[in-house]
Formats: C-alpha cells, structure tokens, sequence
C-alpha cells in the first residue's frame, strides 16, 4: 500500500469513500509479493497494481462491489487448466487477495494507519482478513508506542486477542516484516488450518532501507543511480572534499564529507539487517578501519571493491584486527556477480545483482537452467530453489573490478 499511499491520504482527505484490494498471500510464481495493492474510489479510479495485469479487472469489479455493500472479502485468484478463459494467474501461481471498504472517518485504526504510511511515520497495519465475521475487516495500527484501533467482539476474549496481536504486529513492525499472522480466540499462536483461528495481514511501513557507498569514484556515481532504483536512501561518504560533491552524485540522498569508519560510528542508530554498505575506495587507509567495524554489525550486506590481491591484502589486514573467520565470512569481495562487468554501469548492475541474490537467497545462476520456483526468498530451501545446483547457492562468482 506504500506505494499508493499519497493518493490514499488524498481520497482520505477529501472524505471520498474507496476500497483497497491487497495481496494477503502467494504461492508459486505469483507476479507480485504481499503487500501489492490496488485501490478503487467511488468514482471508478484505479490506482495501483495486484498482478502487473492477469487479475486486474476482476479485482477492480470486486472493488466496486465492496464499496457498494460496505463488505470486505477474501478472494483466491490461481491458473485453471480446466476453463482456459477463466480469470486467473498465466504464469501458474496463486494470489490471495484482501478487498476492504473504506470510508473515512468510521474505522480509527485505518484512518491512523492511511495518515502515518503517508507522512512517512513508522507504523504496522494488522487487518483480520479470516475469522470470526463480526472481525473481518478490523484494523489495529501499532507503532513503535502506540496502538489506534480494537477489536470489538467477544468482551471476554477479544482483550487478550488484541494483546497478542498488537504484541505480535510490534516485533514484525521492528524487523520491518510484512506478511500473515494466525491466533487463536486466546492469543496463542497457531497453525492456519485450525478451526477456531484469526488470521491477520500484517504490513510494516518503515522508511526504506539504507545503502552506504563509501568512495566517490565514477564506479560511486552508477551504484548510486541503481540503489535509488531498488529503492534505497543513498549515501555517499568520503573523506576528500574534492570528490564528495552533490554536483558530482546529484541522485544521492546525502553526500557526506568524513572519514568513512567515523561516519559509520555516527549512523549506529540508523542502520538495521536491511543496511547494504558498498565500499568502493579500495584503499587500505579507509577500507580497513570501515570494514573492522561495519563486518561486526548487524547489517544486510557488505562488499568491496578490489581486485583479487587487493582483497588478500585486505583480508590478511583485518585478520590482524582481531576479526575472526566468521566475520571474515561476510563479506562480499570482489564485490559484485560475475557479470563480465567492464563500464561503471555494468559494473553496478553486477553489484545489485549480487544484493538482491543475497537478500533473496538467489542461485545466480540463468532461470533458464532450472525448473524450480522463479519466485522464493531466504526461508524457501535450497532443494525447493533449483535442486539442480545447491552448491551454487552460497558463494556465487563476484565479478572483477578495478
């Protein structure tokens, strides 16, 4: 729903009443991840996307449904070999869809949640979207310290529920997760095929994650331009003025003038498992003290330019810091896939690549050569992946730069 949320807040404002269709749920090569929304107004506009275009119409009708009868519904949309001209998903996966109503003004926690993802507030949105039917539809918006919304059935039953649900919605709002979240009526966790259950959509709004470009050289300025594509805040930090210009990276969010292990100390409070930090220096008097500290933290992703002596060197440099094999482990150098990368821009679309491999537990390898899933994260295993090539999954080929 981010990414449709300013036109929301827009509807919202103007008092217009609209629903939001939302993907709840996939399965197989579905063609977007949970959380995609499309949402129609009173008036007929569409905005947004569930599908990239299988299920659209459908879903829009559904839409225009809810607003007239005021009803949510959950819609399961999958390829059928029987009925060629049925509507569904081509490319053979299942979508499970959230349709909700909304007029503003008459459900707090949603009008709370609408207002927050627009201004950029951190906040997790719980909606019931299977249980009880006086629950369908229920919005709880929890953020870091607060709550807005309730559950309003059951007087004995529905106060524990709640705080399970809210307890739950905040450790999901924190790790930055979006995904389902199944009770029971007494807030213990449960299997989604239990009789007696509420099972709710949880969607995190927090601010994008962060990717760290330590080094203002030409290869800087294509990383950047990449990273504000997959949808990072982007910085660019070196300690030489003559290089760190907004002139020189005008697509980056920030442009800072510091030494790059000094900058990093004062961003601790700002980086988190999504934080990727791309170290393009190649230079020991900045690389080393950075990379001593930032293969300690708890971030996403670290790699570093150089080439393959560069990176003995360096490698054999933090080893003398104290940084143990483990450690070591993390990092991604020669950063990048082997892409046969030569131009700068090739070069950052082979270090995106390698993120986005690392992120979603990628083979790297062609689709071409396998059968398994096209779609998976990190929890799918590694036979379910492309059981023709496990090995290939935990250290693919970087390329060679610089």
């Amino acid at each position: 729903m981010q990414d449709i949320a300013e036109q929301l807040q827009a509807w919202h404002a103007a008092g217009r009443a609209f629903a939001v269709a939302t993907v709840v749920g996939v399965s197989g090569s579905a063609p977007r991840d949970p959380g995609a929304a499309l949402a129609v107004d009173a008036d007929g506009e569409a905005i947004g996307s569930v599908s990239g275009g299988c299920v659209e119409g459908a879903v829009y009708e559904l839409c225009q449904a809810a607003i007239q009868s005021g009803e949510p519904v959950l819609e399961r949309f999958g390829f059928s070999d029987e009925d060629a001209f049925a509507v569904g998903l081509t490319c053979g996966g299942i979508l499970d869809v959230f349709v909700q109503p909304v007029v503003p003004g008459t459900d707090p926690g949603l009008d709370a949640g609408i207002a927050r993802i627009a201004d950029g507030t951190p906040v997790a949105l719980a909606r019931v979207i299977s249980g009880p039917a006086a629950l369908l539809g229920a919005t709880l918006a929890v953020t870091a310290d607060g709550v807005t919304g309730a559950l309003s059935v059951g007087p004995t039953t529905v106060g524990t529920l709640e705080r399970a649900i809210v307890a739950e919605t905040r450790a999901m709002l924190e790790a930055g997760r979006t995904g389902r979240l199944v009770l029971g009526l007494d807030g213990r966790p449960c299997d989604e095929h239990e009789r007696g259950t509420v099972t709710c959509f949880v969607e995190s709004y927090v601010p994008a994650p962060r990717m760290l470009v330590f080094g203002a050289i030409d290869f800087a300025a294509a990383v950047v331009r990449i990273g504000k594509f997959l949808g990072y805040h982007v910085t660019v930090c070196d300690a030489r003025p003559v290089f760190a210009t907004t002139r020189r990276f005008p697509e980056a969010d920030e442009v800072v003038v510091d030494w790059p292990h000094r900058y990093l100390d004062s961003q601790l409070g700002r980086i988190d498992g999504r934080t990727v930090l791309c170290v393009l220096t190649h230079d020991a008097k900045f690389d080393v003290p950075l990379l001593e500290r930032a293969l300690r933290l708890p971030v996403g992703y670290v790699g570093a330019m150089g080439s393959r002596r560069t990176h003995r060197d360096r490698e054999a440099k933090l080893r003398e810091t104290g940084l143990t094999e483990a450690e070591l482990a993390r990092l991604r150098s020669p950063i990048g896939l082997d892409l046969g990368a030569r131009t700068p821009e090739e070069t950052a679309v082979s270090v995106a690549a390698e993120i986005i491999a690392h992120r979603r537990a990628g083979s790297c390898l062609p689709l071409s050569a396998g059968d398994g899933p096209i779609h998976h994260d990190a929890s799918t295993p590694a036979a379910e992946r492309d059981p023709a090539a496990p090995a290939q999954q935990a250290r693919p080929r970087r390329t060679h730069a610089a």
